[in-house]
């Protein structure tokens, strides 16, 4: 198994919204605001290679939004998804499988491009992208708090072209071999967290149960979850688990940090071990 992370870009976000009941004074030094009160944020994904499949997880937010859409969320940076794709030497037309963790535009815009025609398509042609039916139906008929998250063009188009397929919330870890699913309900309704067994060690990818590093402590719960409490048990059972197991957690927001194990301090609090790029693993 190879694993490489796909850098898409950066983005900005709320602060506030990003750190919730946490006071800024405390947020404010984990990750500096602008004037604006904006904080970077990264828009990491993961390509995996086992055997004849190469699996992208997550894809960003893409490139076919507007200008008025992207100047809410500033995207910027060298980075973009092809760009990193061709980086480690495959095309778009060589991606198996697109695993989407959940359908928040900043999760899954890359996964729809506009052709040639301004034609909305499947960014990765020979793909089969992976939802699950309890989200995917969630993501259509959004609640107030979410709906500016789900985005038709992002979702639709993959259903119209018959390349979406569903994980069965019960059959979820037969889907890939050597990943596991974790279905988790506090950031949205079935979001979809990966346990990944490298012959060395177990990636965690957190998706936005643990979007970054900043968020260890369990206060540290976005303002955009939806079940807050939820999302602080399910982050306490993942933390717990890390901690235990020696995995190796993925950030797929945090703007310097890719990976970082955890463990229990002298209190029995999770705590922030060491952090590395993923390069240093593979």
């Amino acid at each position: 198994m190879k694993i490489n992370v796909i850098n898409t870009g950066l983005f900005k976000l709320d602060g506030g919204a990003m750190f919730g009941v946490v006071p800024k004074r405390l947020w404010q030094r984990l990750n500096p605001p602008d004037e604006n009160n904006m904080c970077t944020w990264a828009m990491r994904c993961l390509l995996i290679e086992d055997g004849d499949r190469k699996i992208l997880v997550d894809c960003g937010i893409g490139e076919k939004q507007d200008e008025k859409f992207r100047s809410h969320f500033e995207p910027h940076g060298v980075d973009n998804l092809i760009g990193s794709i061709a980086e480690k030497g495959l095309q778009p037309e060589d991606i198996t499988d697109v695993f989407l963790t959940h359908l928040h535009f900043d999760h899954c815009g890359g996964a729809v491009k506009k052709d040639e025609d301004d034609n909305l398509v499947p960014t990765f042609p020979n793909a089969t992208y992976w939802s699950n039916k309890t989200h995917f139906d969630w993501a259509l008929n959004p609640n107030p708090r979410e709906r500016a998250s789900f985005l038709k063009e992002n979702i639709l188009p993959l259903q119209e072209a018959g390349v979406l397929k569903f994980v069965d919330e019960k059959d979820g870890p037969s889907v890939f071999k050597n990943i596991d699913i974790k279905f988790v309900y506090g950031h949205t309704e079935a979001m979809m967290a990966l346990y990944i067994h490298h012959s060395d060690f177990t990636l965690v990818y957190c998706a936005d149960v643990i979007p970054s590093s900043f968020h260890i402590g369990l206060p540290y719960v976005m303002s955009y979850d939806l079940r807050p409490l939820i999302t602080m048990e399910e982050k306490a059972a993942m933390l717990d688990l890390a901690a235990d197991k020696k995995q190796i957690l993925f950030f797929e927001h945090d703007p310097k940090t890719e990976c970082a194990t955890v463990r229990k301090n002298e209190k029995g609090r999770i705590v922030l071990d060491e952090v590395f790029m993923l390069k240093d693993l593979v």
